[in-house]
């Protein structure tokens, strides 16, 4: 046995001296009541049944690891780090308690969340979205995947530095959880990305979710005082309408994230929303940039009212059809007229009406868009297309 003024053992944990008294308690016993005492061991400190022979050799090896081990470092080891050495190679240990249960809990929440925002990191991501698509493949439903990335956010970083930079994230973190149901996941998959999973969520609700994190995102970062207009950048994709395949949902929700990366208008003013939550009201814009030229919607100048465009000039900025989607307009100081959203670019948008002549050469309206939240732009007409049926209108923004 140690003696007692052993410093060393003085300051050894309870449990390695605890290791170290079974190890000599055991020398003096003989083999099957050595067997038989080991069997019992490791059932109660890792859950195994093995036989009293096996139980035997295992233990010979946690011996021979711990020689060999403190021969090859040049001190000695811990017979416990021998012990988790040799059941973790012989994939023996499945539930061990070498440690406190808090320390445990405390590894396991580590492991699977990011330390900087709180949310899942990208290895449950990758596990749960499996799991969460095996659930609707098996009963039929849907799941909603949408894409997160935070505009601008580099600029934050270069301006204000990585301090500043974590607190946006953190910011972000922090809507999402709010944000979310019970049954909704949000993660934080890299940098400035992150990804939501929406179980048993059509189109429809996850757009809504998107526009509202977005939002709310915009009031929770004022206090900041930031002078880059940073805001979420979001893309969607659905099961089964967009695919089956995990990596096929993923391309999808990126694309579509890139695409309104490319056609969001960056001077466009919010509208106000009718009576929302508190927390739902979208934060003051910046002020507009001056207005692109009549050029940067694609369309030749003309007289409002007899204008065509020539069918094979090229467009100087390309535009996103909205066509086959519900976008529309609501026209004028007080909406009381609606237009169709035809296509929209970063200069300007194409509309649809039945009666283009009550429109004045500058107005007001409030655009609805699947990708965006409601807008409220100033308008300026600049060409006039008359096919068969309604008029096409092309408008330019204007500040």
């Amino acid at each position: 046995m140690p003696s007692p003024g052993d410093p060393i053992k003085q300051h050894q944990p309870a449990e390695d001296a605890f290791l170290g008294l079974l190890v000599e308690t055991l020398e003096t016993l003989d083999r099957p009541a050595r067997g038989q005492f080991l069997q019992r061991f490791f059932h109660a400190i890792a859950q195994l049944d093995l036989a009293e022979d096996a139980s035997l050799q295992c233990w010979e090896q946690i011996l021979a690891r711990r020689q060999e081990l403190s021969e090859s470092l040049g001190k000695p080891v811990l017979l416990k780090t021998a012990m988790v050495d040799v059941l973790a190679s012989s994939n023996f240990l499945r539930m061990p308690i070498f440690m406190e249960y808090e320390d445990l809990k405390k590894l396991q929440f580590n492991a699977a969340t990011d330390p900087l925002t709180g949310l899942y990191n990208r290895r449950l991501f990758e596990e749960y979205f499996e799991k969460e698509l095996n659930r609707a493949r098996r009963y039929n439903q849907h799941l909603a995947l949408v894409v997160m990335d935070l505009h601008r956010f580099k600029e934050v970083n270069d301006r204000y530095g990585h301090p500043r930079g974590d607190q946006v994230l953190q910011a972000a973190a922090g809507i999402l959880r709010k944000s979310l149901r019970t049954s909704d996941y949000a993660f934080r998959i890299g940098g400035d990305e992150f990804a939501l999973l929406l179980p048993q969520s059509d189109p429809e609700q996850a757009a809504t979710l998107s526009r509202r994190v977005r939002a709310n995102f915009e009031l929770a970062i004022q206090p900041l005082q930031l002078d880059v207009p940073i805001s979420f950048d979001y893309g969607l994709a659905f099961y089964p309408q967009d695919g089956e395949q995990k990596e096929v949902l993923i391309r999808v929700a990126d694309e579509r994230l890139y695409q309104l990366k490319n056609s969001s208008p960056p001077h466009l003013e919010k509208a106000p929303q009718p009576a929302p939550p508190a927390r739902e009201a979208p934060g003051p814009t910046p002020a507009p940039p001056a207005p692109p030229s009549a050029a940067a919607v694609g369309e030749t100048p003309a007289p409002p009212s007899t204008a065509e465009r020539p069918a094979a000039e090229r467009r100087k900025w390309e535009r996103v059809s909205l066509a086959g989607t519900r976008a529309y307009a609501l026209l004028g100081e007080k909406p009381e007229k609606t237009a169709r959203v035809l296509d929209l670019g970063y200069g300007g948008v194409a509309l649809q009406t039945d009666s283009p002549e009550e429109l004045a050469g500058s107005f007001q309206a409030v655009l609805h868009v699947p990708i965006l939240p409601p807008v409220r732009v100033s308008l300026r007409r600049i060409y006039l297309r008359r096919d068969d049926g309604p008029t096409r209108v092309g408008c330019l923004f204007v500040s």
